[in-house]
């Protein structure tokens, strides 16, 4: 089997101006190329489109996921694929990858086989610069902020929440002390780096639907507080309007394709375990305008992705999903079945494996209220007695399982999953996990219990004391975004399976008042990733004509 790469260059891309205008039908103006294979689609032509109530919105999320990845991206491209090839005008909206997982453990991320994205080596790297924009005109803040303390401090701030961001993963920067040269109006103060697409200017990003609202918002982030507790916000430091003429660009989404040249949206990158873990409103909005389907996708496992996907992402901007696609790998199953040689046949532990994939299913389909359907993602190491044995038993569960080979055949193999999509009844009432009045402690507790399976939630005393705070503020209402490792339903990532009656340990609060959401950490997350024994940057080369390798 050729490799990914090798699969990419042996497709020639449509230049994007001519998919731009062929298959959207956008005018020469509102194309802004960024070579000759990807563009940013320019946001005034876009609030110009018509909506499109016919257009429906299909939300691909998956099980709890393994290091291997269970193939959500190449699902959601084989799907739109599949939709294109039987006469359907369909687009894909995924996610910008962050370096971090590039040069880390995970590699690329614009899909793999035969559904992948065009240009594989720009959109895993640099790209269109989204994401140094997003991490400048955040560290831009925080270097605004400590020219206020040295220049005198004049709005009294004596506690500083704003870190600075790094799109790379270097544990070494969780902790760090600033201001070494300390002297006066400038102390020593102990801070840390997060990863850029925990930023909460990316979140704002992925949830800003204009220039007027980006504005907005990035002034709303509250980067301190004074000797009195009152919040300090970037507009206070007059750093709103320097931040959103960085981010100008960064909002138009940007235009790639797949390899069977269906339109793709690939803007904005939060990450799903420590953000909300979707791609942007106004990527989205203008697929939904632009599109009889859209395909998108929410991060890591349903209990993540999905669960912040509806009660964050539409709840802030009005979209409503019509069908869900769960994906699931016999390699997973067996994984949380308690398998350690998952490229051995293993029946039974596939069979145990099974509850983590139904807990998904039930999140999507009975707390989210979704329609969806399994899709086994079909590898060449597969048996067929396997994937047998698991549509059987989502059968004897009520549960529909599609096996998708578009890993292998691209569109072609997914057909099955587009006919499923295309006869699902229009008008699904998604809903979401809590009453959207809820006080935090009520969504910490309701979304432990109905989406992890857990008897409850413990809160530090930080975490305690933060949501008081907030509660006094009037932002105790905010939507809640759980900020847990991906590999478990529980705070411990080594647990598999679909455990019951664990606690949710809450170590802190956050407020994110510009993107709209509060994070709450729970466990041992970081927010700063560290790399592997072995970083799949060692991997990563530049051959001598110019190609990069290693982004398999």
């Amino acid at each position: 089997m050729p490799s990914d790469s090798e699969i990419a260059r042996a497709v020639r891309p449509v230049p994007v101006a001519e998919l731009a205008r062929d298959r959207l039908g956008a005018p020469a103006g509102a194309v802004i190329p960024q070579g000759v294979d990807k563009a940013k689609l320019a946001l005034p032509w876009l609030e110009l489109l018509p909506e499109n109530p016919g257009a429906r919105l299909v939300l691909v999320t998956a099980m709890t996921p393994t290091s291997r990845g269970e193939g959500k991206t190449g699902t959601a491209i084989g799907l739109a694929d599949a939709l294109s090839r039987r006469g359907r005008r369909a687009m894909v909206c995924l996610r910008e990858p962050s370096m971090g997982p590039v040069f880390g453990m995970k590699g690329g991320a614009s899909g793999s086989g035969r559904a992948q994205l065009l240009p594989r080596e720009d959109i895993n790297l640099h790209f269109t610069g989204d994401f140094h924009a997003v991490a400048t005109a955040h560290n831009l803040l925080a270097a605004m902020l400590d020219n206020h303390l040295y220049r005198g401090n004049a709005l009294g701030l004596e506690s500083v929440s704003w870190r600075r961001v790094l799109d790379l993963n270097d544990r070494a920067l969780r902790s760090v002390l600033t201001g070494a040269e300390a002297g006066p109006g400038q102390p020593q103060r102990l801070s840390g780096f997060d990863i850029a697409a925990a930023s909460e200017v990316m979140a704002i990003l992925a949830l800003a639907q204009s220039w007027e609202d980006l504005t907005r918002r990035v002034g709303a982030i509250v980067v301190g507080r004074t000797r009195s507790g009152k919040p300090v916000r970037a507009t206070d430091l007059k750093a709103a309007g320097a931040m959103a003429a960085l981010l100008r660009d960064a909002l138009q989404p940007n235009l790639v394709q797949t390899l069977e040249h269906t339109p793709a949206l690939v803007h904005a990158g939060p990450f799903a375990n420590i953000a909300h873990g979707c791609s942007s409103v106004v990527a989205t909005r203008a697929a939904l305008r632009l599109a009889e389907y859209v395909v998108t996708e929410a991060g890591f496992g349903a209990d993540l992705g999905a669960e912040k996907f509806v009660d964050i992402k539409c709840r802030q901007s009005g979209l409503r999903p019509d069908a869900a696609v769960v994906v699931a790998t016999l390699s997973a199953l067996k994984h949380h079945g308690g398998a350690e040689n998952l490229g051995a046949a293993d029946c039974a532990a596939l069979e145990r494996g099974m509850g983590n994939l139904l807990r998904h299913v039930g999140i999507v389909r009975d707390l989210l209220g979704l329609p969806c359907v399994v899709c086994l993602n079909r590898f060449a190491e597969d048996a067929d007695r396997e994937l047998d044995l698991a549509r059987r038993l989502l059968a004897g569960s009520g549960v529909e399982g599609l096996v998708s080979e578009h890993w292998a055949r691209g569109g072609a193999g997914a057909e099955d999953l587009a006919r499923w999509v295309e006869a699902v009844p229009r008008g699904a009432a998604a809903r979401g996990v809590y009453p959207a009045d809820a006080a935090l402690a009520h969504q910490l507790e309701t979304i432990s219990r109905r989406v992890y399976g857990a008897a409850g939630i413990t809160l530090e005393a930080r975490a305690r004391e933060e949501i008081a705070r907030l509660e006094a503020e009037g932002c105790g209402a905010l939507p809640v975004c759980v900020a847990k490792t991906q590999y478990s339903f529980t705070t411990d990532p080594s647990v598999r399976g679909a455990p019951e009656g664990h606690m949710i340990r809450i170590r802190d609060v956050r407020l994110s008042a510009g993107a709209g959401f509060v994070v709450a950490l729970a466990g041992d997350i970081p927010t700063m990733p560290g790399l592997p024994a072995r970083p799949r940057a060692e991997a990563i080369a530049l051959a001598p004509d110019g190609r990069i390798t290693g982004l398999d």
